[in-house]
């Protein structure tokens, strides 16, 4: 039988390499620029990546969706839809660095989106690593102290799309396998994508197919050590390591894309971090005190 002790050592590792992968993912975006619009490039990376869903085809199509899912699967397939263009269109428009400290937003509106819908009790602790993250956020923006570019308002729909999204994800699963949600969300993301995407196409040279298919091929590797992570260790291990993805987005843009390393996005990006280790480690707490954590605290 496989152990199920915690092994803090592989989870570090895993987590690692997730965030090696994702800095992969953004590196290769940026690379490509505005030479291909953002709607297609989301478009290409997602049909390009439905290459990796061919194993679960069969599993996806014996499975009988309940109708009232249909819906669910339609929407967050919309509202994937709406991010991941936001998510490439800003990747046109603002430093690495700034894309990958703003994402970390995501698991604050995950937090914020429990309490609203899903009847989850907003403890003290919440609302004090919520505030923190705010804090995290406005010195990462700066307003009224520089110019604010669409690219940052994108980041901001981007965290706050994937986190609607990931709520409706932790509705599907308690009825449908994870492998299945993930294959239902390719190919409403891919289907979402196709009329942007034609709206503004322009034919893509090899080169680029190559990139946006090296893109597919990080982004699945990445959630798949993410998962190995997840299995080794809690979360109140693996995730302060997601930090040193912030270090390595800004060391990339600094040294190869010739962007200008920015402490306060630093500084506002490590104190989102630190706001959701703090909520990790402190449900990690709560569980072997034996209270029963609520269903996106596993998340967040």
């Amino acid at each position: 039988m496989e152990s199920t002790q915690p092994r803090p050592l592989a989870g570090i590792f895993w987590m690692v390499a997730t965030g090696l992968s994702f800095v992969a993912v953004t590196a290769l975006v940026k690379s490509i620029g505005s030479d291909v619009p953002a709607a297609q490039a989301a478009f290409l990376r997602y049909i390009l990546g439905l290459v990796f869903v061919l194993p679960v085809l069969g599993t996806l199509l014996r499975t009988r969706i309940p109708r009232k899912d249909l819906g669910i699967f339609a929407a967050r397939g919309v509202v994937h839809t709406g991010a991941v263009i936001c998510w490439f269109f800003a990747m046109t428009q603002i430093p690495i660095a700034e894309v990958t400290a703003m994402n970390y937003f995501s698991p604050v509106y995950v937090t914020i989106g429990a309490a609203l819908f899903l009847g989850e009790r907003m403890a003290f602790r919440r609302i004090a690593a919520i505030c923190v993250a705010l804090i995290g956020a406005l010195i990462i923006l700066r307003p009224g102290f520089r110019e604010l570019s669409p690219g940052h308002f994108a980041m901001l729909g981007t965290a706050l799309g994937f986190a609607i999204s990931y709520l409706l994800a932790k509705r599907l699963v308690a009825d449908v396998s994870p492998s299945v949600v993930v294959a239902g969300l390719s190919i409403t993301v891919s289907l979402g994508l196709a009329p942007f995407a034609l709206a503004v196409w322009v034919t893509p040279s090899p080169l680029q197919l190559a990139v946006l298919f090296g893109v597919a091929c990080f982004a699945t590797l990445g959630h798949y050590t993410m998962t190995l992570a997840f299995q080794a260790a809690p979360l109140s291990v693996t995730q302060p390591v997601t930090f040193l993805q912030l270090i390595w987005a800004t060391a990339l843009g600094a040294l190869v894309f010739g962007e200008a390393a920015d402490s306060y996005v630093i500084l506002g990006g490590g104190l989102i971090v630190a706001a959701i280790s703090f909520l990790s480690w402190r449900e990690a707490r709560l569980r072997k005190a034996g209270i029963t954590p609520s269903v996106s605290d596993t998340k967040t």
